[in-house]
């Protein structure tokens, strides 16, 4: 399969949403509290955008997962219960989500390789992220992409398992 991993634009909102929705649901299935609460929702997906910061992975034209990088830019990272791996530039992933559809695909794993691709074209070698303690899935992925556990941040009022990966360059392009 080849999929593209592309910056996401307006005009991509309601198919974007319509796999956080899908992702939302699946958490409860699940029994999760991680995104129960009326978060993420579009106008969030639409700042992701306005910020240059929401990227969706598509097959052809169809949208299959979503995601928002932002580059040091995320202020509950200043504080951790624990200790992040580096103290530079930094590249924060947060809502990553697949369709239903092509859910056990490996579909995260591919996200977050992009995003790695990504935090590289600016040479930025560390990349953080969280996720919350009742979403084995993801800290899972993590774990088998090389991210350490590194404490603790707080996102609106609730604990959350921090996650960094110090990514390898290779200058031998």
């Amino acid at each position: 399969m080849h999929y593209e991993f592309r910056k996401a634009e307006t005009k991509d909102v309601n198919n974007i949403w319509d796999v956080l929705q899908q992702a939302i649901a699946r958490r409860k299935e699940d029994g999760s509290r991680q995104w129960q609460d009326g978060y993420p929702n579009p106008e969030v997906v639409q700042s992701d955008i306005d910020k240059q910061a929401g990227f969706m992975l598509c097959d052809a034209d169809t949208v299959i997962g979503y995601c928002a990088v932002f580059v040091n830019d995320e202020p509950a990272y200043e504080k951790i219960d624990g200790k992040w791996l580096t103290n530079g530039d930094f590249v924060a992933v947060h809502r990553v989500a697949v369709s239903d559809q092509y859910t056990g695909k490996g579909l995260a794993k591919i996200i977050l390789r992009f995003v790695e691709e990504y935090a590289m074209s600016m040479q930025i070698v560390s990349i953080k992220a969280d996720t919350n303690f009742d979403n084995p899935a993801m800290m899972k992925t993590f774990e088998k992409l090389g991210y350490s556990y590194c404490g603790e941040v707080y996102f609106r009022g609730g604990a959350r398992r921090a996650y960094e990966k110090v990514l390898k360059p290779n200058f031998n392009l």
